[in-house]
């Protein structure tokens, strides 16, 4: 394949475009918000990124790279087709889901981060362990789509691999890192707009090429493979369903999407967000299902791509460039291209700053330098989105299997934080120790469940399993679900326990090691009743009575609003207005 100048051209006027009006963003930032708040105005924009521009930003963090790609590959390969292309309906239900019941606690509570109300009740070690699923989910997905953008690049215009990646990679967190979430947002609407235009220009033109049928046809009979509309076999609908639910839960507890709604003028706002994104995940996904169906339908022997067709190559993954190639012409499969590389980018950007984000807040402030200046804090978010754009870059171009990774980091965000996002936001009473035990029951349950694309053996094989033609078991039961609800309800019980345990006298007060039971009911009533009204207590006094105890939280969350909104109880309020 020659070396196209044309098409490089168009990449770097397209990457040229994106920075500048990224490094524009960061200019409107630094004009938002006052000086003591610059870090909480890099994460969340100053909470005045209003309907226009936070539909588009949040619409276009689902619609990246694998939610194009990926659509395309699955309706096209002929064991699956549309019927298991689950992303556009998952996805979309997700951010409804999220809308209606998610999105409205969030934000008119103050949160900065997703970890923020992990910590609030459960405090910084639980906030601490809840931050590695997260950071894994974000850091695996942002390097599994810069891997697939330069291998995308690399068929089009034939250049180097690694030197696409790289590029890419230095342009998303060069602007990410002078703007923050100002930055990913306005560069999203462009984005959105090249992917919408990009893949709807290069649909005609590949479905008008002589070598493809009527895609009509090929949808329901057999031409050059099985119809691209797929079916799901009875013994394979429990797997369908554990995947589907994967994609509508656990599409909801991820720093990127909070970010966006945490970064709304208004609660309200928070929610038409969500919901005008889920509109936009599903018109985002017609064109890639087209494509998709345009592969299925083509005699590739008839093309320049030649004999065999990409399935038979194990080229099915990049069906979406291979189309735009072979199928349109020259100028077009450029801009289709551009298109490509700006669905990529506008999910790693999300998933640097997501990372980012949360790292600076919850790890390096409230469990490390409470007192930290707003300046430092900044500063440390800057360092660690070089870091971890760096790291992302790195697996992308080292690690075999980053899909792989990225599967089973995603499954423990649906398995593990999901289930601790319902009883922190919605389930009263829950606590540390019912936390941690749900964490640990759910991530057991996974890893012995087995990953096929880490070639991880089962140690439990849960009825249906088979071992397919590479001596790899495969797991037909819903096992990730499982673990999500064996997850959910050992935090409930266990948590239920603890405090009965306690509050009965059946254990001691001194065994509550995590001052999760007798220091969150008893020893902080007392803090703020008994020892303030003591007249020969002065109140610099009372800063060590609870040196371990991080959830009254006076200290570390700053927003009244979602410090007052911890715990309504009439006891506490009493309390608190005396």
């Amino acid at each position: 394949m020659a070396f196209h100048v044309e098409g490089l051209v168009a990449i770097v006027v397209f990457y040229l475009a994106i920075l500048a009006v990224g490094i524009w963003a960061a200019w409107k930032t630094k004009n938002t918000g006052s000086e003591g708040d610059r870090s909480e105005a890099i994460i969340v924009g100053g909470r005045d990124i209003g309907l226009l521009v936070g539909g588009f930003t949040m619409t276009a963090t689902w619609v990246g790279g694998g939610y194009i790609n990926g659509t395309a590959e699955a309706v096209y390969v002929p064991d699956y087709g549309l019927a298991w292309a689950q992303a556009p309906i998952g996805y979309s239900l997700s951010l409804v889901l999220g809308g209606l019941f998610f999105a409205k606690p969030m934000r008119s509570k103050g949160y900065v981060t997703m970890l923020d109300p992990f910590q609030q009740l459960y405090g910084k070690r639980m906030g601490g362990l809840l931050f590695i699923p997260a950071l894994m989910g974000e850091m695996f997905w942002a390097a599994a789509i810069f891997s697939a953008l330069g291998a995308t690049i690399s068929v089009i215009i034939d250049i180097n691999v690694n030197i696409s990646v790289i590029v890419s990679a230095l342009i998303a967190t060069m602007y990410t890192l002078v703007g923050g979430v100002y930055s990913v947002a306005y560069t999203d609407v462009v984005q959105l707009f090249c992917i919408f235009l990009g893949l709807w220009i290069s649909v005609p033109f590949a479905m008008s090429h002589p070598a493809v049928t009527d895609i009509g046809l090929t949808a329901v009979h057999q031409v050059y493979q099985a119809p691209w509309l797929g079916s799901i076999n009875s013994l394979d609908i429990y797997t369908w369903l554990d995947n589907f639910f994967l994609l509508t839960l656990g599409g909801i507890p991820w720093q990127a999407y909070f970010q966006r709604v945490l970064s709304s003028s208004s609660a309200t706002y928070a929610q038409v967000l969500s919901f005008l994104a889920a509109f936009g995940c599903l018109v985002m996904a017609i064109p890639a299902v087209l494509i998709g169906a345009i592969g299925a339908s083509t005699a590739w022997n008839q093309t320049d791509y030649g004999v065999p067709d990409p399935k038979s190559k194990k080229e099915a993954d990049m069906i979406l460039p291979i189309v735009l190639q072979h199928l349109c012409p020259v100028y077009i499969s450029f801009f289709g291209l551009g298109a490509v590389s700006a669905a990529v980018m506008s999910s790693a950007d999300s998933s640097i700053l997501s990372a980012s984000s949360m790292f600076a807040r919850n790890i390096y402030q409230l469990s490390f330098r409470q007192n930290a200046s707003d300046r430092e804090i900044v500063w440390v978010m800057r360092i660690t989105v070089l870091l971890f754009g760096a790291s992302a870059t790195a697996m992308a171009l080292l690690a075999s299997s980053v899909y792989g990774l990225w599967y089973l980091s995603s499954d423990l965000v649906y398995i593990i934080i999901f289930p601790q996002l319902l009883c922190v936001l919605f389930i009263k009473g829950t606590n540390t120790y019912g936390a941690i035990a749900g964490y640990l029951f759910g991530l057991v349950l996974r890893i012995t469940g087995g990953e096929p694309y880490l070639y991880l053996q089962p140690l439990i094989f849960y009825p249906g399993w088979y071992q397919d033609d590479n001596n790899l078991y495969i797991q037909r039961f819903p096992f990730k679900t499982l673990a999500m609800l064996t997850s959910f309800f050992t935090n409930v019980i266990v948590s239920y326990l603890a405090k009965y345990l306690f509050e009965s006298g059946t254990l001691p007060p001194k065994l509550d090691f995590l001052d999760a039971v007798v220091a969150r009911y008893s020893r902080e009533h007392m803090d703020k009743a008994t020892l303030v009204k003591s007249d020969n207590i002065v109140l610099n006094e009372l800063a060590p009575v609870n040196p371990r105890h991080s959830l009254t939280l006076s200290s570390t969350f700053t927003n009244k609003e979602a410090f007052n909104y911890v715990d309504s109880s009439p006891e506490l309020s009493n309390t608190e207005d005396n």
